[in-house]
This record gives C-alpha cells, structure tokens and sequence, in this order.
C-alpha cells in the first residue's frame, strides 16, 4: 500500500507534483518560475489549459541543461470550478496514475495554490485520492504483465506545515482510505477465498487490532434463536453461515448507532437461478458486509467520543445444493414473522431480516443503517452513479445524504409509503419476499421496514454503485469499496 506522509523540507527528487486551476482569462501559472516556465511552453502548444482531469509532466533537465534538482515535473490540472474536497480527491487520483506510469518510487506532492481550503482539509483529501488511486489487488497475479511497468511508487510525501491539525487530517485521510483499500481487498477475493467464516476471522483480527469486542453466531446460535433467515440461504450451501459482531463501546448512557451489512459471500440466486453471464461477479454480493467491516476498523482507529458503534454481519453462501430453499418455502425470522419465499434470488432482505431484528431487540441503537447489494433494479432507476437510500426518519435520512454528499459517494432518496408494503402480501404467510418486479428497490426497503419497527432506520441500496460505479481517477475498475467513507463520515459528525 502506498505510504503518504507531511514534509516541511520538500527537496528536489524523483518527482515533484504540482496542481494548477484553470483561469477563466488568461493562461495557468504557477509561484514557481521553472515550473511556470514549462507551464507556459504547454498552454502556447494547445497542450495544457489545466481544466479538471488534465495533466502534463515535463522533464526539467531537457530545458534547463542542469541535471541537479527535479527529475520530473508533474502539473495536475484543477479546472476552471471553486475547488472542492472531492475535486482534490480526483486530481491526487489523477497524479498517482500519471506516477505510476514512470519509474519513480518516490514524490513530492505539492498543495495548491490559493485553493480557498485550509491546509488540513487539502492534505486529508489528497491522502485518501492518493491511496486510493494507488489501489491495485494483484494476490493471484503470478506472471507479471510485460506490458504494466508495475506499482514502482512507494511513498508521497506532502509539502505541508507539520502542525497538530495537519497531522490529525493526514491520519483521518489515511485511516479513510486505508478502510476503503480494506474493503476492496475482500470484495476481490474470490468466493473459494472468502467465505462466511473468514467475515469471522477478519473481523477478530481487526477486533484484535483496534480494540474492538467481537462475538460470533454460528448455525447451532442461529437455531436457537430462530433466524431463519440466515439458515435457509445457507441450506443449499456445504459452507455454514456466521453473523459476525463488532462492538465498539465509548459509555452506557452514548447513544448506540447499529450497522448491518449483507455478507453474501456468493450468490447463484438458488434454486431461482441467475443467468450464467456475469455470474461470477456475483463474488461482490458481500460488498455491504465488507463496507461495514472496514468502517469499524476505521471507528477503532478513531474512537469517536460520543458514540457507541455496533456491527453486525449476517453472511452466507447461496447456492441451488440438494437441501436448498425452493420457490414458495416458509421461513420463520428471529422474532416469529413468517415469510413466503417466492423467489430465492431475494434472498439478501432474508439475511438481512434476522440481523435487523436481533440488533435493535439486544442493542437497542438510537438509530441503524444497513447497507446491501440489494437489487438489480436499483441499477435500471440510478445506474451506476448514485446509492440509493430509503428510510423512515427524515433527520437520518438527511444525515446519511449530507455525509454521502461530503464523501463522494452520493445518494439518492426513493420513496417508501404503505401502499407498497401491500405488495408483499402472501395468502400463507406474514408477507412474501417479492412481488412483481415493479418498483423492486422500494419493495426490498419496505420488506426490510418489516423487521425494524419504529426505530430511526436507513437503508443504502449500492448494487449499482459497489462496483463500476462513476469513473473516478480515485477509484478502479471493479470493487468501488462504497460506504465505507459514507459510514465514517456519518459517524466522525454524529450529533
């Protein structure tokens, strides 16, 4: 993983990165008169105006004759708009892919001039879109790529004063992306590489780090306790299933946030089977569980004051085995409700059902959030570039969109009204699992308002965003590792 960290002495080096912004008159420049110099030579050629995205790198010694000082000069475009947090992200994304494709091992990063953002707000943001346009999971890779020259960059070093409040938005930004890289690396795991039980083992490891007071429920526990939610998606599975705990805990009378994120480690669809094409992505189906677990590192590391945090994973495989749920099945959830499964590719609310339900009885949180790739027809409503997000609270519903919005992972809200939940009637059952496929984002929220009662709930619908989400510099091809930095953001300003 790429290492950033603050320098007040910036000497000369390998590389030397540099952000201009667009003027809206005139051409870009720069305080620094080579840097400006070599500035000006591209803007006459046409071949750098500076808008957002835009990069150039120059090579000092070629004009100067002096083989001292900077090997290489990297000038990022910001564009023409008021800088933002996110626009830092995206142009730190953009530097670290045009490093890469050099030698260089090391760099100097440079702020940007007159930004209009203090100094802890661009070096927090510029270490998460470095590290995270750094990312890359080559585990399984054996034969290196004769055509990549490889990760050769190492460390970045931003030009900054090393003040208290710089070096607490460096370790924020760092702990933020170094979360999200956590999460991206399990979602690429495969599903013979990643099963529910290693959500167990991942989650004690990280307990064992930060802290952290971690249970595990196995198939005896869940039996008990009636959740067969759980239990019925893993019948046609030879993996067990496990709902993985992790509790942060600051004081009694704190308010306790609830998370609860889907761990379906595969999905075949079941017995419903998914069409062959593109099945193997469905190894992404525990983006929400991997989201969730991240978070708590994250929350670990940082110990929030005022605020107990509570993480439940509910994780199993689902696969069309010999004892596998069929079409019209009743299941029993923890809590007795019964459902009706019309169609066992609806099967993360099932999971997800018994996690709700057993969370808000045993923790009683003042609030809870769930995030899952949930459905396919999120992704016809929003595409790729937004979560959707429905709940019952408009104040955390607010809170979730503003952190949403701060994090670059923005939402959408879609309405959730009792006329829906009419469509999950079932004639012997409680309710069924799915509908038609009319308005099908909406009827997974309302299934899941079944077992959360009248506790402040949101729900994060990312299967369009947990991967190929928006092209961004700072997030690749693949697993997006979504929610993570939504989660943080939520709980760093929890009020």
């Amino acid at each position: 993983m790429l290492k950033v960290r603050i320098t007040e002495k910036a000497a000369a080096g390998e590389m030397t990165v540099y952000f201009v912004g667009q003027p809206a008159k005139g051409k870009p420049s720069c305080p620094e008169p080579l840097v400006n110099e070599l500035i000006a030579r591209a803007a006459m050629s046409g071949d750098f105006t500076a808008k957002e995205g835009q990069s150039v790198l120059f090579y000092p010694a070629a004009v100067t004759g002096k083989r001292a000082g900077q090997q290489r000069v990297l000038v990022v475009g910001l564009g023409k708009e008021k800088l933002t947090a996110e626009a830092i992200r995206k142009a730190a994304g953009v530097a670290v892919t045009q490093i890469g494709r050099t030698r260089a091992k090391e760099a100097v990063v440079r702020l940007p001039e007159k930004s209009g953002l203090a100094a802890p707000e661009l070096v927090e943001r510029l270490a998460e879109g470095l590290i995270l346009g750094s990312y890359r999971f080559r585990k399984y890779q054996t034969v290196k790529d004769p055509e990549e020259n490889g990760p050769q960059l190492a460390t970045v070093a931003l030009a900054a004063p090393a003040t208290k409040a710089v070096q607490a938005a460096m370790a924020r930004g760092v702990n933020a992306a170094e979360a999200v890289t956590l999460a991206r690396d399990m979602i690429n795991e495969p599903g013979n590489h990643w099963t529910p039980t290693h959500f167990a083992r991942e989650a004690k490891k990280i307990a064992h780090g930060v802290g952290l007071k971690v249970s595990v429920l196995g198939k005896p526990e869940m039996q008990k306790l009636g959740m067969g939610g759980i239990l019925g998606v893993s019948q046609g599975s030879a993996q067990p299933p496990t709902l993985t705990i992790l509790e942060y805990r600051v004081a009694k009378k704190a308010p306790t946030l609830l998370l609860v994120g889907k761990g379906l480690t595969f999905d075949s669809g079941g017995i419903s089977l998914k069409p062959s094409a593109g099945m193997e992505e469905m190894k992404y189906d525990m983006s929400g569980g991997a989201a969730v677990l991240a978070a708590m590192q994250a929350v670990g590391r940082e110990k929030p004051a005022k605020l107990n945090v509570v993480a439940l994973i509910p994780a199993s495989e689902n696969l069309p085995g010999p004892t596998a749920l069929k079409p019209g099945d009743v299941i029993t959830h923890y809590g007795g409700k019964s459902v009706e499964v019309v169609n066992t590719d609806a099967e993360g609310r099932l999971i997800l059902a018994d996690a709700l339900a057993y969370g808000i009885e045993k923790y009683k949180p003042a609030a809870v959030i769930d995030i899952a790739t949930l459905t396919g027809a999120v992704i016809i409503g929003l595409g790729h570039h937004r979560t959707g997000l429905l709940a019952n609270d408009d104040k955390l519903c607010d809170k979730v969109l503003a952190a949403g919005e701060a994090a670059g992972e923005p939402l959408w809200r879609l309405p959730l009204a009792p006329e829906y939940r009419k469509q999950l009637k079932s004639t012997v059952a409680d309710l069924k699992n799915v509908d038609k496929r009319d308005g099908g984002t909406i009827l997974g929220a309302a299934f899941l308002q079944e077992f959360v009662g009248k506790t402040p709930w949101a729900h994060l619908d990312i299967a369009g965003t947990a991967w190929n989400f928006t092209e961004k510099s700072y997030v690749p091809k693949g697993p997006s590792g979504i929610g993570v930095r939504t989660l943080l953001t939520l709980i760093r300003n929890w009020k």
